[in-house]
This record gives C-alpha cells, structure tokens and sequence, in this order.
C-alpha cells in the first residue's frame, strides 16, 4: 500500500490486512495447542489485539517490498514466525521462513501436523508498506 508518509503507508496496509482500526500489541510467537486457524473477525474500532507482525515500508521507488508470516501447529503447541524484506527472492525467503518455523517445533519436540504461511508483496512506487499478520483471538471456552 502507498501513503504519502511511511506512517500513513503503514496504517493503509494494517487497514487492507483488517487490524487498522486496532491497537496492536506485538507478541512472541508461541501458540497453544488447540490453535486454529480462521477468517479474522471484525473487530471493535480502538480493540486490543494480540498478534506477530510482519510489516516494512520503504520510500525507494521500485523497490519489491514483502511481509511475511508462517505458522506451524503441532499437537503440544504451536509457533508462528515472521520475516520481511527489500529486493530479495520471495522463494528463497519463504524457504527460509519454513526453516525457521520447523526449526522451531523440532527443538521444542514438537511434530508439525499442518502448517499455513501468507505473504504479501508491493513495488513501491512513492513511499510504500506491507503488513502480515498472525492475530491471536481469544476463545471464551
């Protein structure tokens, strides 16, 4: 997303991934083992949220732009992990993401039973962002 100031870039692209309208709290990345994952709600305007972020902005025209974020779900627990960056090979840095997250659980013991990463790109054409997220919802039960 573009904006004219990279704030104003950053709060388009948190408004296009569906928390812009929320205070963010950034966490670290474990999650508990009944995680699932889901379509993000709509929150309340000014709602704490919990989430991992993956965001950059960049005012150099034509740089390639991304964020990333994976997670991996184990029966013990999960992880969520998060990279961005300018220029570099989408593919070469989603392999790098996988490894960081399977790196992860194998320490912790933990078999990975499904995993999910979302990543979103931009060419910055004035002043640029891109976020991605992993947003923790609580669950009443």
């Amino acid at each position: 997303m573009e904006g004219p100031t990279k704030l104003n870039a950053f709060d388009n692209a948190l408004t296009v991934a569906g928390i812009g309208d929320q205070n963010i709290i950034k966490v670290s990345s474990m999650l508990n083992a009944k995680t699932q994952i889901v379509d993000l709600p709509t929150f309340k305007p000014g709602q704490m949220i919990h989430c991992v972020l993956s965001s950059l902005s960049s005012d150099n025209h034509g740089d390639k732009i991304f964020a990333s974020v994976c997670v991996a779900i184990g029966d013990q627990l999960g992880c969520a992990v998060e990279k961005s960056g300018i220029n570099l090979d989408i593919d070469k840095s989603l392999k790098e993401l996988d490894e960081m997250v399977s790196y992860m659980m194998k320490v912790r013991g933990v078999e990975i039973k499904h995993k999910h990463v979302k990543y979103v790109e931009h060419i910055v054409e004035d002043i640029g962002s891109v976020v991605a997220s992993v947003v923790y919802i609580e669950d009443d039960e």
